[in-house]
This record gives C-alpha cells, sequence and structure tokens, in this order.
C-alpha cells in the first residue's frame, strides 16, 4: 500500500483507516449521530400534548354546568373520559392513570353565576410531567374566559347591534402569534439544541474509544512508534482533521436532512451555518482529543462522556433558564462548545440571525478551539516524549 509522503497526510490515512476497521469507533462516529437525530426526533414528531384524558365531577347537574363541560371537550388539548360522582371515584382513575386530571364543578355554580357572584371551578392534575398540567389549564381557562365574555354581554343587554355585542365581548382584541415556534411545540423548541450536543458527544466517544484502543495497542501510548509521529502539530492537525470533515458531513446531514424531514425551524442560510460549524466543530474535536488523553480503555470514554451528556443539556440554557443557572454553573458550561454552540445555532436556525447576531458565541467557539488545540498539543508533545524515550530504553 502507498504510504502518504508528508507526516500529516500520513497521520491523517492511519486515523481514517484505524475508524473504518474498527466496529466500535464505526457506531459512535457514523449510527449514532445518523441514528440518533432520528430517534430523538420522532420521540417528540407529535410536538404538543392533544386529547390528554381527564374526567369530571359535575356536582352542579345544570344546564350551564354541562355546557361548561361540552366546551371544555371540544377543546384539542382534553377529552372528557369520564363522568365520576364523586372525587374519591374520580381519584381512584388518576390512581389507575386512567385520566390525568380532574374537572370539578361545584353546586353553587349556577346560583353564584346568576346572583351576578364569583365563583370557582376545581382542576386537579398529574404533575408528574408539567405538560400535563400546561394543556389541561389552557382548554379550561380558555372556556372560562370565553363564558365570561357571554356573561357581560347578557349584562349590556341594550346593545342592540351584533357590532356593539361583540366591542363589548371583545373591548380590546388581541392575536396571538407564536414567533420562532409556530406550532408552539416540543419537539421545535427541544430537538435543535440537542443535535448539537449530540454532534459533541459523538465526537468525545468516537475519539474517546480511538485513544483507549491505541493505548491498549501500544503498551500504555496513544501513538505507535513511527518517525511519522514525531511532530506534534502533524499529530495533532492529522487526527483532528479527520474526526472534523466526517462529523462536518453529519452536521449538515442534521441541519438539512433532519431539520426537513421532522418540519423543524429551518431558517438558517448554508453559508451562516457553514461559518458556524467550523468554529463549533474544531472546538469540539480538540476538546474530545484533550479528554480523551484520561482515557486508558476502551470502555472508559462511555463512563465519563455518556454521563456528562445530561449535565450539559441543563448547562446550554435551553431545557432549564439560562439566567436561573447559579453563577457556579454557569462558569462550568462556558468551558464545553455545546453550551455556546446550542445558543448559536438556535438563534441561526430557528430565528433566522446571521454570523454578526451571533457575534459573541462564535468569538468564544474560537477561543475554546484555540486553547483546546493548545492543550493537545501540549498532551501530543508529552505522549511523544514518552514514545521516544521508551524507543531508546528499548
Amino acid at each position: 500500500m502507498i504510504q502518504p509522503k508528508f507526516p500529516i497526510l500520513h497521520v491523517w490515512w492511519d486515523e481514517l483507516r484505524e475508524l473504518v476497521k474498527d466496529e466500535g469507533i464505526l457506531i459512535f462516529v457514523i449510527l449514532l449521530p445518523l441514528g440518533y437525530p432520528i430517534l430523538y426526533a420522532m420521540i417528540y414528531d407529535t410536538e404538543v400534548q392533544r386529547e390528554l384524558p381527564i374526567c369530571v365531577v359535575d356536582d352542579c347537574m345544570s344546564g350551564r354546568s354541562r355546557d361548561f363541560i361540552r366546551r371544555v371537550d371540544a377543546t384539542q388539548e382534553v377529552n372528557v373520559a369520564a363522568h365520576c360522582i364523586s372525587m374519591e371515584e374520580a381519584q381512584e382513575l388518576m390512581r389507575r392513570r386512567q385520566v390525568f386530571g380532574i374537572l370539578r364543578i361545584p353546586r353553587e355554580f349556577d346560583l353564584q353565576l346568576w346572583r351576578g357572584e364569583q365563583t370557582v371551578v376545581g382542576l386537579y392534575s398529574d404533575l408528574t410531567s408539567m405538560l400535563y398540567y400546561k394543556v389541561e389549564y389552557l382548554a379550561v381557562i380558555n372556556v372560562a374566559q370565553e363564558l365570561n365574555r357571554n356573561i357581560k354581554v347578557r349584562e349590556h343587554q341594550q346593545n342592540t347591534t351584533a357590532r356593539e355585542e361583540d366591542l363589548a365581548r371583545w373591548p380590546i382584541r388581541f392575536e396571538e402569534v407564536k414567533m420562532y415556534n409556530p406550532a408552539g411545540g416540543f419537539a421545535a423548541f427541544l430537538i435543535p439544541p440537542v443535535l448539537m450536543l449530540i454532534l459533541q458527544q459523538a465526537l468525545c466517544l468516537g475519539v474517546g474509544m480511538s485513544m483507549g484502543r491505541a493505548r491498549e495497542r501500544f503498551r500504555g501510548l496513544v501513538i505507535p512508534p513511527s518517525p511519522h509521529y514525531k511532530n506534534t502539530l502533524a499529530v495533532v492537525l492529522g487526527k483532528g482533521l479527520v474526526h472534523f470533515l466526517l462529523f462536518l458531513l453529519m452536521a449538515f446531514y442534521m441541519a438539512i436532512c433532519v431539520t426537513r424531514w421532522f418540519s423543524l425551524p429551518q431558517l438558517g442560510h448554508f453559508v451562516d451555518l457553514l461559518g458556524f460549524f467550523v468554529p463549533y466543530l474544531l472546538a469540539c474535536t480538540y476538546m474530545a482529543i484533550f479528554w480523551s488523553s484520561f482515557i486508558f480503555r476502551r470502555e472508559d470514554c462511555i463512563l465519563l462522556f455518556v454521563f456528562m451528556s445530561v449535565p450539559l443539556l441543563f448547562l446550554m440554557g435551553v431545557s432549564w433558564p439560562g439566567a436561573s443557572i447559579p453563577p457556579l454553573w454557569k462558569a462550568v458550561g462556558t468551558v464545553f462548545p455545546s453550551t455556546w454552540g446550542a445558543n448559536a445555532y438556535v438563534r441561526i436556525q430557528c430565528m433566522g440571525a446571521s454570523l454578526g447576531d451571533c457575534r459573541q458565541e462564535l468569538m468564544m467557539l474560537w477561543v475554546l478551539a484555540g486553547v483546546y488545540f493548545l492543550l493537545s498539543c501540549f498532551m501530543y508533545m508529552f505522549e511523544i516524549r514518552k514514545s521516544v524515550g521508551r524507543s531508546i530504553l528499548n
């Protein structure tokens, strides 16, 4: 087999060849970034909760209370799956997980409304998921507001025209527009930043397993006893180039194919995405190379990097508001490219921002790429010296 002439190409060729030959590494660098985005997007493809089953306890049994229940049942958020005669029966249905909420109409519901008094409708929600409470609350509150407007119109019977009745019902008309997430769904909110985390973690797992495999092959060293591996820059650039180019393809696969297949927001331009992916993937690649220096067995990378996935998801400030993260953990999050990359990607892809609008995030990604590159160089410089020392002793 003809070997490349230059050291950096020799290192690049060896790394690519070892990657292709090892099934475990291929799983992390090919199958994981190809399959995980589809899996996550399929799980959240429904976007929002619809027709959540609830039960009703109607202590009033009046025409108005039945009308209120019919209106709630007609909403797209909930489905009145059962009518109970007591709270004990309704609670039993919740314990059996047959319903996820209880709507209780008080006995004085109709009487208090006819008297012009304020009445109270009870809503008991299963808080094992906050989404249950959200959809139940929206359904009940929207029906209650509509009922309030109808009562207000009846109190102004002197209005004789449809226009006057409409003004009494809607003194100030408003229109809800959900920016950057038209469906108000969970997938459009969560999947874009998770895609960036998948890229970072897949890189760390692939590089970590490659490092562990090298240590097992070369008796604790991460480079082979070869004259092509005497140049630190050649080693770092050659190894990094393999993973950078491969994951650049994976990044555009996620940003274009996965996003289009599952109808996620896609407002970013190709040039802006390329200008973002280059520093992000460089930072992730050299971070993976540096942290992998602490890997001594193939399986160690799974224990280290998979454990970090959930904390990093919170440190990104997407699933949990960034303003509510304590300063200490904010500082911890700044050393990981996913913290800056997820926010920049959301702004570019979901909000249509340009590279200039993400100046701070891009600058931090370039800083991290430079810092981790230097750390990787120092690490490989130490490993090269160990390799030379062992060769002399032998």
